[in-house]
């Protein structure tokens, strides 16, 4: 059987739980075989891939990983912080670049000290360093120098997904 230019690239990535992203040459690899992937990786894995024009990662129902709900911890509470601070968060996130020092700032004097602090990943300095080095190997920020980073479009997933949230929650009161 023959693979596309860069398939084990692709595999190795995704299944390492990387968002690919389009400006990635395996993201247009990835999106002009489409079909054969999606295929692919549910035949060998059991796994969905999704494609978006943002990004790309496979998914799996009988995942126990607790990476993702860190990830969305941390951008909500960032984001709960930037938008205390009288900020648009949505635009900082987008648009902005972060110092190390500014996060670490939010994250000591935040009013949810008590949630960061019985998060394995987050309750410290040192974690949130080793939680930032995460979240650069999965794309979904870019270190820019050692203590400076960008979101990349694999941040929407969450916002996507916090999003979801609120409308579930707003429709289950108004039954």
């Amino acid at each position: 059987m023959e693979f596309p230019n860069h398939h084990r690239q692709i595999v190795e990535d995704l299944m390492s739980g990387k968002f690919m992203l389009p400006q990635e040459r395996t993201y247009q690899v990835l999106k002009d075989n489409e079909q054969s992937y999606t295929y692919f990786f549910k035949a060998s894995f059991n796994y969905e891939l999704r494609l978006t024009q943002d990004y790309a990662y496979v998914v799996s129902e009988e995942s126990a990983e607790m990476l993702s709900r860190d990830i969305c911890i941390f951008i909500s509470l960032l984001s709960y912080e930037l938008d205390r601070d009288g900020k648009n968060f949505l635009e900082r996130i987008q648009f902005s670049e972060f110092e190390i020092e500014e996060i670490e700032n939010y994250f000591t004097n935040s009013s949810y000290i008590d949630l960061i602090l019985s998060n394995k990943q987050l309750k410290d300095a040192d974690a949130r360093k080793n939680f930032i080095n995460t979240l650069n190997r999965r794309n979904i920020i870019e270190k820019t120098g050692d203590n400076r980073f960008v979101f990349t479009s694999a941040h929407k997933f969450f916002m996507d997904f916090a999003s979801d949230i609120v409308k579930y929650e707003n429709a289950e009161k108004e039954e």
